[in-house]
């Protein structure tokens, strides 16, 4: 194949039965459909819970009203357009205003619903120097949107620019483009030799990918990712837990195990954001942390070093634990440097879906008191 044809009109489904193009009118008028001829070829449009369309085609229930456009507060940690710095040794460069196809439970479908406010990156050098004038950055992360979806010329121009930069050790891209269209990488020799010239033996590049079916680990997703590999970059997957999408102890065991055996680590298994739109995804915490502790069960170590946490406005609050009457809670990366490794007990709430839902705060453990 080569590169698959976009599709942006729900009309061209033909697994829609006229019926359901209807009832989605006031979806579409809301949230945009994008999407393409591979990745729709993966759904059985025989099974109307087929995972695969529940990730990309639209549903009603995404009309219940239900979080923010900004769950993580990611405006306050904006230093400048489309840079972020949250983490004292992380940045985050918003480099690209495009996606391969429009996840449903995109935590950023503020940036598409409202391009007016203008968070994309615009200007690289102004963000290059604001790397450059702060040693403790040591790693940044080019993302959007979907990094990929830069031409190469351009994901060029930025990571060159970050190369220059000694005290920046890693880059990463993040990217869904492995299961939405691998033919990104498959057809794209100059990326292969991008990946080869900046992905040092001293410095990787990292790829964090975002698979979050088995199914979408395709003969195609795979090739991709060896090149990628051969190349020297380090690939990472991460993924939200999706009702109806992987929120089976079998299926996202399947997911840890499929990423193992062709040399992707699982990273994160986020808490799906309290964002507009995200109610039909959402798993509550409780509910959530079996599931993860079942999937691991069935793994080798290898596969089960993923870390189930919630991309809290204060930092990445790993689910560590839980007892008969509470769940442990422990800041993985705080934004606030104090508040690294703080754990954080809290009374058990089966209808927690956030951090915030919490109400009933038992103990707080800082590192010092540890």
């Amino acid at each position: 194949m080569t590169q698959p044809k976009n599709v942006t009109d729900i009309a061209e489904l033909s697994g829609l039965s006229p019926e359901e193009r209807e009832r989605l009118h006031p979806v579409m008028d809301r949230f945009d459909f994008l999407s393409n001829e591979y990745y729709l070829s993966l759904i059985d449009w025989s099974d109307p819970d087929d995972p695969i369309r529940k990730v990309i085609v639209p549903c009603v229930e995404e009309m219940e009203e239900w979080g923010h456009l900004d769950p993580s507060n990611e405006s306050k940690y904006s230093v400048m357009q489309g840079v972020q710095h949250k983490y004292e040794s992380t940045a985050v460069f918003l480099a690209s205003d495009a996606c391969g196809g429009y996840c449903r439970f995109c935590f950023r479908k503020r940036l598409f619903i409202h391009p007016e406010q203008r968070e994309f990156l615009t200007d690289v050098d102004a963000a290059l120097d604001y790397v450059r004038g702060r040693p403790e950055i040591n790693n940044v992360l080019i993302t959007g949107g979907d990094g990929l979806m830069l031409p190469t010329a351009r994901l060029e121009r930025i990571v060159s620019g970050l190369r220059g930069i000694d005290h920046v050790r890693i880059i990463r891209v993040g990217t869904k483009l492995m299961a939405y269209n691998p033919y990104r990488v498959l057809h794209d020799p100059e990326l292969i030799r991008l990946v080869e010239r900046y992905s040092l033996p001293d410095r990787r590049m990292y790829f964090m990918l975002h698979f979050n079916h088995p199914r979408e680990i395709t003969e195609q997703s795979i090739a991709a990712c060896d090149m990628l590999l051969k190349a020297g970059a380090v690939l990472c997957n991460q993924t939200p837990m999706l009702r109806g999408v992987n929120d089976t102890p079998e299926v996202l065991g399947e997911l840890f195990n499929k990423l193992s055996f062709i040399g992707v680590p699982p990273y994160y298994v986020f808490l799906c954001r309290p964002t507009v739109g995200n109610l039909p995804f959402a798993v509550p915490v409780e509910q959530a942390h079996n599931i993860f502790l079942g999937a691991k069960s069935m793994c080798s170590g290898l596969a089960k070093r993923a870390r189930l946490t919630m991309s809290h406005a204060t930092g990445k609050i790993e689910v560590l634990a839980s007892t008969t009457d509470h769940m442990v809670f422990r800041y993985h990366r705080a934004a606030t440097p104090e508040q690294s490794a703080e754990v954080v007990i809290c009374k058990k709430n089966p209808e927690a879906y956030w951090f915030d839902d919490y109400q009933e705060i038992m103990e707080v453990v800082s590192l010092g008191d540890a």
